[in-house]
């Protein structure tokens, strides 16, 4: 499990951002984010709520409650909704498909 800092650092990096930039875009200074990146600053709820909207996540996913990214919608279209669903379900497949023959290969 990730934590808070190393899930915002991995986000703003994801997004391309400086920590100025983020700062700027959620009304903080840069030394904040610096601080929430090393586990050393906590960020108000205010902050927690424009972070999780930056990075489309939901707040459980930032304070280690769920380690899964939720996909939230922000801008994209149904059809884009429907083949990034498609695509997970592919993925998942996969997974299944690989775990069961990885467990067979154990059997022998």
């Amino acid at each position: 499990m990730q934590y808070f800092g190393e899930k915002i650092r991995a986000l703003r990096l994801e997004k391309g951002l400086t920590q100025a930039q983020l700062a700027d875009m959620i009304g903080v200074v840069k030394g904040s984010i610096s601080a929430y990146e090393q586990g050393k600053k906590h960020p108000s709820v205010e902050v927690l709520i424009k972070l999780c909207s930056v990075f489309d996540v939901s707040s459980d996913y930032l304070i280690g409650l769920s380690d899964t990214m939720n996909l939230m919608k922000s801008d994209l279209t149904d059809e884009q909704m429907a083949m990034i669903r498609s695509l997970i379900q592919e993925l998942e497949k996969y997974n299944i498909l690989k775990a069961a023959h990885s467990q067979n290969n154990n059997d022998i």
